[in-house]
């Protein structure tokens, strides 16, 4: 099960393991069962003076185990084998049971232990999500840390019957107490908010009561994290004010073309990003989606950023890095039956369309790289593209159409996707040449095509492009002084994580020119002068 390496690594970690724990189990005769029992057994060989392995548990979910303090009434839960992504959830699982302290704020983990209620969460994900650790762990934290608290993660692939009866298309799928709490991906900080109802009126008090800082970036990407550790470089006070840490890159599988960098995969990226700002004397703000852009014209002198949460930033100079999101088809149904047929990610949801006839919407590079991905999985794959070719690179055009199992359609536009009620049962397209309607029976359609700018929230207060982008100069200087922004928000061409990065770099540089070269005001901290700072070194 565990290779000898992986197992050397495995009993370094839990050398950490302070207290005593029961792996329980519940088997069945199946193969996944008898892959448990020797997984459970490897571990437990591992560290058998603080590990008990029992195979005597009668859950009702077959395979599962459960990891149980000696003396505490904790219950976490694997239905099914946590490798893949998740083996990382299972370490962490092990470690946190076993008395090791998990790397939280200690104000979070008494936010944790405070909640008051009974919690049975259920995550329904698979072992290809890249999405789904980030919400198995912090449940998982939670139930150690709250005996009120139980968190079960269920493998969907395994447990078909449940995926089925509660109608599930598309993981991470959270059910608090059977009704269901939240899809996609979701952080510590966010689970902690939909039930700790206070939660964002402590934070927003605390933020309002911040002195306004020198520059305040708005988004967490890349462009965001880069303008951060240039910012702070500088010597001068910074803040960083994002929805989520590492944007859209959270959302990335694969990066394979960040110099220096051969191959990663985006939560582990993001989380790079957030450790080399966080070794900056930077104020790290999550959780918060701007609302509302005061110029310094209208806000004595300072720019101010609003926040839906009910905070409110000033600040001497302001970026912009809110990046884009996956832009949707904007047809009847797709609103109707998102997460229940609909899907975005076809890494994480893939595998719940198994032996499943599904479509593809777009044929650029994600596009047609999906399709590769889901022709592995499911019965067949129609992709379909709006223009009358295909545009993604050739060694994908290639590879896509070597595949049996994989039909691309041209030239056509999607117009509906339709369903029962509950699910998918297809989509209808026009063929553009020729005008006639054809319909393809499918179980899930995933849509792959391109971004649209976070800038909603914009309009009206500065000057952006047709496509709703920022529009900047060479220096990253929105139409109002003292803003700036960088990034895929902007009408800087090529959305690549190295290009939002430069850019969030140069906007960084251009803020701080900008302060240099304006007068203080009286409340705000004095921007240091280049000579005292160190030029950024290579590594």
């Amino acid at each position: 099960m565990l290779d000898e390496q992986l197992k050397t690594q495995l009993s370094a970690y839990l050398e950490r393991v302070q207290q005593p724990f029961e792996l329980v189990a519940s088997l069945d005769d199946s193969e996944t069962a008898r892959d448990m029992r020797e997984l459970l057994t490897t571990i437990q060989s591992l560290r058998s003076d603080k590990i008990t392995l029992r195979t005597d548990g009668n859950d009702a979910r077959k395979p599962s185990f459960s990891l149980q303090r000696v003396g505490a009434a904790n219950s976490l839960r694997f239905a099914g084998l946590p490798l893949g992504h998740e083996f990382t959830s299972l370490v962490l699982a092990l470690l946190w049971t076993g008395g090791h302290p998990p790397k939280v704020e200690p104000e979070v983990i008494e936010q944790i232990a405070a909640l008051e209620g009974d919690f049975n969460f259920e995550v329904y994900m698979s072992l290809t999500c890249h999405n789904c650790p980030d919400v198995v762990q912090a449940l998982n934290l939670m139930a150690v840390q709250n005996p009120r608290i139980k968190a079960t993660m269920i493998e969907g692939s395994l447990f078909q019957a449940e995926i089925e009866e509660r109608k599930i298309m598309g993981v991470p799928s959270v059910y608090l107490n059977g009704t269901l709490f939240g899809t996609g991906r979701m952080t510590l900080e966010e689970i902690l908010a939909k039930v700790d109802t206070g939660a964002q009126a402590r934070e927003a008090q605390k933020l309002n009561a911040k002195a306004p800082f020198d520059v305040l970036i708005v988004g967490g990407g890349p462009a965001g994290a880069a303008a951060s550790v240039y910012a702070a470089r500088k010597g001068i006070r910074t803040g960083v004010a994002s929805e989520r840490f590492g944007g859209q890159v959270l959302d990335t599988l694969g990066i394979e073309n960040f110099i220096s960098i051969k191959e990663t995969e985006g939560p582990r990226f993001a989380l790079a990003l957030e450790e080399h700002v966080r070794h900056y004397d930077v104020d790290i703000m999550n959780m918060q989606r701007a609302k509302g852009l005061v110029p310094a014209a209208d806000a004595g002198g300072l720019v101010e950023v609003q926040f839906d949460s009910g905070a409110s930033l000033k600040a001497r100079a302001v970026i912009l890095a809110t990046g884009a999101r996956w832009r949707n088809l904007g047809v009847p149904g797709e609103a109707e039956y998102k997460n229940k047929g609909v899907a975005y990610c076809p890494h994480c949801d893939g595998p719940l369309y198994k032996s499943k006839r599904v479509a593809v919407i777009g044929g650029g590079n994600s596009g047609v790289e999906a399709a590769i991905d889901l022709a592995g999985i499911a019965q067949h794959v129609t992709l379909i593209e709006f223009g009358t070719e295909l545009r993604a690179d050739a060694v994908l055009q290639r590879k896509a159409a070597s595949l049996a199992n994989v039909t691309m359609i041209t030239n056509a536009q999607t117009t509906e996707v339709t369903g029962d009620g509950q699910k998918v049962d297809g989509l209808r397209y026009q063929d553009r040449a020729t005008g006639q309607e054809h319909r393809v029976d499918l179980a899930g359609v995933f849509v792959q095509i391109g971004l649209a700018p976070n800038t909603e929230w914009l309009q009206g207060t500065l000057e952006l492009s047709r496509h709703g982008e920022i529009v900047v100069d060479a220096k990253g200087q929105t139409s109002l002084p003292g803003v700036f922004a960088a990034g895929d928000a902007t009408t800087v061409p090529y959305k690549q994580i190295i290009v939002a990065a430069g850019e969030g770099a140069k906007a960084a540089l251009g803020a701080f020119d900008h302060l240099i070269r304006s007068s203080a005001p009286s409340d705000a901290v004095p921007v240091a002068a280049p000579a005292q700072v160190p030029e950024l070194v290579t590594a």
